[in-house]
Parts: C-alpha cells; sequence; structure tokens
C-alpha cells in the first residue's frame, strides 16, 4: 500500500487559529491523575503509587506538576506517598476531582496555542474508553476541567453532529503541521470510535482543530496494546524532521511484520516540502508477560518533559541501548529511566499517563 503522508488542502489547514505544539516544547506544566482503581493492576497495585512519586519528583524539578486526585481523602494520602519520597514541592498543585481511571493522556483534552504562543486552547475530544470499557463517565469530564483549570478556551470538534471520539495516545505532532496516526486504531470496525468517520474526516478535523497540513497513516500497533493501535507505542517525533520507530529484531515474533512495516511507509514518507524524514530505529524490548498476558511494553511510550526525558525500561539488555538513543536525541535533557515493569500491567506507561500543558510567551 502507497503510504498515506500527502500534504492536507491549505483552505483546509488555514481554518485554525491554533497549532498542536512538539512535546519538546516548552511546557507550563504536566496532568497527571493519581492512581486508585486497583482493577487496573489486578494483584499489582501496591507499587504504582511509589512509581509516580518517582515520576512527580523528576517532573517537578523542571515544571509544574497538576495532579488530579479524586477527594480529600486520595489527597491525603497522595501528599503521604509524595513526601515520604522527596516528591513534595510546591511544584505539585492538587485538583480534587473523581476520576474512573488515571490515564491523562487519552481522557484529558489536546492543548493548542494560537501562532503567537499567546493564547491557550484546549481540543475537548470525547472520551468512551478506547470503545472498551463502560466505566468511563468521570473520565470524559476530565478534558473540560483541564481545560477551565488552565484558562483554555475549549473547543469542541464534531462528525456529522457529534463530539469526535479520540485519545491523545493516537496521534503525534511534530509542532510543524505534521501528525503520526494509525489506521488500526482510527479506521478500524474494532473498538470502532467514530463510526461513518473516513480517513478524510480525521484529516479534516486534525486540519481545522490542531493545525495539521499533513497525516503520516502507519498500519498497525503492537501486539497486547489494550487500546488497538495507539501510536505513541510505536512511532514518535523526537524533532521537526526525525521520527523514532520501533523495530522487532526476532523475525519470529509477532511484531516483526507490522513494525518492518510501518518502517517501509515511514522511509517513503515526506514532509510537506518534499523532503525524507529521518528515520531512527529502536530495538524493542523482549516480550513482558505476567499472567500469561503479553504486555505492550515499548521504549516509545517515553514522555518528553523540560529539560528531562522520562524513559520506560524493564529489566531488558534494550534498555541501555534505549537510554543511549533517547540520550543522542535530546542531549540538552536529562534522560531519566522509569522501571514500568509493574506499571505496564496497567496496559500504560508513561506517555499515556502524561498530558503536556504548552507553556505561553
Amino acid at each position: 500500500m502507497t503510504p498515506r503522508a500527502n500534504p492536507l488542502p491549505k483552505s483546509s489547514a488555514a481554518r485554525s487559529r491554533y497549532r498542536m505544539p512538539a512535546e519538546w516544547e516548552p511546557h507550563d506544566s504536566t496532568w497527571l491523575a493519581w492512581p486508585h482503581y486497583q482493577g487496573d493492576w489486578p494483584g499489582k497495585f501496591e507499587p504504582i503509587p511509589w512509581v509516580y512519586a518517582e515520576i512527580v519528583r523528576a517532573l517537578g524539578r523542571h515544571e509544574g506538576v497538576q495532579l488530579i486526585v479524586s477527594d480529600a481523602a486520595a489527597e491525603k494520602s497522595a501528599r503521604n506517598i509524595l513526601e515520604r519520597a522527596n516528591a513534595l514541592s510546591d511544584a505539585v498543585s492538587f485538583h480534587r476531582w473523581p476520576t474512573d481511571r488515571v490515564w491523562t493522556r487519552d481522557s484529558g483534552c489536546t492543548f493548542v496555542a494560537d501562532s503567537a504562543q499567546r493564547e491557550l486552547g484546549a481540543v475537548h475530544w470525547r472520551f468512551t474508553a478506547w470503545a472498551k470499557y463502560k466505566n468511563f463517565h468521570h473520565d470524559a469530564r476530565i478534558g473540560g476541567l483541564m481545560a477551565d483549570a488552565a484558562h483554555a478556551g475549549i473547543l469542541n470538534p464534531e462528525f456529522a453532529g457529534r463530539r469526535v471520539v479520540l485519545e491523545g495516545g493516537s496521534i503525534d505532532s511534530n509542532g510543524a503541521g505534521v501528525l503520526l496516526t494509525t489506521e488500526e486504531c482510527l479506521l478500524s470496525p474494532i473498538q470502532q470510535r467514530n463510526p461513518g468517520m473516513k480517513r478524510k474526516h480525521y484529516e479534516q478535523v486534525f486540519a481545522q482543530y490542531l493545525g495539521m497540513e499533513q497525516v503520516v497513516w502507519l498500519g498497525r500497533g503492537i501486539a497486547g496494546d489494550d487500546t488497538h493501535g495507539h501510536v505513541d507505542d510505536i512511532t514518535r517525533f523526537v524533532a521537526g524532521g526525525t521520527i523514532l520507530t520501533m523495530v522487532e529484531p526476532n523475525s519470529r515474533d509477532v511484531n516483526a511484520a507490522p513494525l518492518r512495516h510501518n518502517l517501509t511507509r515511514l522511509k517513503a514518507a515526506r514532509d510537506a516540502r518534499g523532503t525524507q524524514f529521518q528515520i531512527v530505529e529502536l530495538p524493542m524490548p523482549r516480550p513482558v508477560i505476567f499472567a500469561g498476558r503479553r504486555l505492550p511494553a515499548s521504549y516509545a511510550n517515553f514522555y518528553i518533559a523540560n529539560r528531562v526525558v522520562l524513559v520506560p525500561v524493564f529489566n531488558d539488555p534494550n534498555d541501555r541501548v534505549a537510554l543511549n538513543v533517547l540520550a543522542e536525541m535530546f542531549p540538552d535533557r536529562e534522560i531519566s529511566p522509569i522501571y514500568c515493569g509493574d506499571l505496564i500491567w496497567g496496559f500504560g506507561a508513561l506517555h499515556c499517563m502524561t498530558q503536556q500543558q504548552p507553556a505561553l510567551l
């Protein structure tokens, strides 16, 4: 299949007053939701708050942390853990809002900024728990609450009279009008988010609300991905013209063929000026299996914050490869490994749980 990386019509892209900044651009803060739903980590919940404390400590040295807690009792517990872990600081702000789960990348809004970087907008997607779970009604409100707290203008994308369903983990931006996504997540009838919505409709929405001029469509995600194909487990921008993508060295592994197919598409893709992207390959960790289930362990689920990159590691020989590659990609940032062998039992890692709020000038 010919890779889809065609520039969108100029009239479509021009309708947006806003753009979706790249993750490496300056942040005001990072949004997180404190873990409480033990059903996401059955039999393994106890270490999870301590992983969060490590993340809050790493982020709080460089930017604000907007921490969502369910109620006063949850805030008290979170404060206690953060204090014991030397992670509680003036950088941490608490918001008492009930949540169903903690995957703020997906349930939260997508922050955008105007061309002068002086006005903040928030694209409030409709959230339906990956078209899979029923307990999402608290999480469906989080995007609007985040936008209000950030004093951002709320944008409600619609298709056929209904707000568009989309999770932040399904898209990635280079900050210069190019977006990465997958056909498996947005176009498949399995876990279908927006019945009747086609490729061209998504491209129009991305142009109108995120300022995208071009969409690079990949094929499938990795095995064990509960979201059915989120791009943040496989392929990420690390610079305006540079894309990091996961590869599977073991040809017999179930991930080998789809990741090889994605790599072929990326090598054939061009930006709006016809320039080829620089592609950086990163090997997957060995399969992480718990309770007989393959989990979506991937180094691509890193998170880029101010002066630091948080990288998921799994006690795997390729951990060092991932850390070295990301250190080369971000020489001006600290590379902070976060052990995610327990966290990934919830089917998500560092990028899934974070949502950046861009800094304004």
